[in-house]
């Protein structure tokens, strides 16, 4: 089993400052994920913590956003396989 080609998936709020990774799932109601899906947050969308416990600021598309730590908890992220960019 290679472990090195797994990847985790964990909600938005429990990455790392300066860690990203790709959004595989949105929970919650459907306004709140047509919201987010708006903001950028689409199923495959990268995004990059940059900060924050209580409101979470991350980066995706180019745009730094501010989600409450709820909003970020429904966020589920997949680290662990991202391509390599320039």
């Amino acid at each position: 089993m290679k472990q090195d080609l797994k990847s985790t998936r964990l909600p938005l709020c429990q990455l790392g400052a300066g860690e990203s990774g790709l959004v595989c799932e949105l929970q919650g109601e459907g306004t709140f994920k047509q919201r987010v899906r708006e903001l950028g947050f689409g199923e495959s969308a990268t995004v990059k913590k940059i900060s924050g416990r209580s409101t979470i600021i991350c980066q995706v598309n180019g745009t730094r956003i501010a989600l409450s730590h709820d909003a970020a908890r429904r966020i589920l992220i997949s680290v662990g396989s991202l391509p390599m960019s320039a």
